[in-house]
């Protein structure tokens, strides 16, 4: 049985690093084992991943699709059929109360009401969106629409992000 402190490395594991391009002798001098001219026998060669010996590639032949637009608006959706199976008659959904309920959940620019489903009870909504089926079916249900405006942040801290910009400060003399 062999211990930690005798431990020892299999017979012939372990190979001398090539040295290539070191005389005739080494067995690998003169094109340092990169055969005759050509491609491959160059500096610079192509090996990078994805080539493909100069035919257009793989990444380029393939069409491009898709842009997310980083500024874009995200709001969560919310259905009249939500509302109707979460809401009792008289109600008011609002952001906080859609939070606690659970139909809205993680980070979210805004709130938006679209018409799938139906709704029978009278419900005020007050969210930032609301599509036009889905506003005449809350108001044809009895409830009511109120949208809000989306702030992108708060008033205050805005006052403190362009605080003094484009004010250059006067130079203080050196002592």
């Amino acid at each position: 049985m062999s211990t930690l402190n005798k431990l020892q490395r299999p017979a012939r594991s372990w190979h001398r690093k090539k040295r290539v391009g070191r005389g005739q002798g080494s067995g690998l001098g003169k094109t340092a084992g990169r055969g005759g001219k050509g491609q491959k026998a160059r500096t610079g060669n192509m090996r990078f991943e994805g080539f493909e010996g100069g035919q257009s590639p793989l990444q380029r032949r393939l069409p491009k699709f898709g842009f997310t637009p980083p500024n874009r608006t995200v709001y969560a959706v919310i259905n009249l059929s939500d509302l109707e199976q979460h809401f009792d008659a008289g109600a008011t959904a609002d952001v906080e109360t859609l939070r606690k309920v659970g139909l809205v959940k993680g980070r979210y620019h805004g709130v938006k009401v679209l018409a799938r489903g139906e709704l029978t009870k009278k419900v005020t909504v007050v969210v930032h969106k609301a599509s036009e089926a889905a506003k005449a079916a809350i108001q044809k249900a009895g409830g009511a629409v109120e949208e809000i405006p989306l702030v992108a942040h708060k008033p205050e801290s805005a006052a403190k992000a362009h605080a003094g910009k484009g004010v250059k400060a006067p130079r203080q003399p050196q002592a």
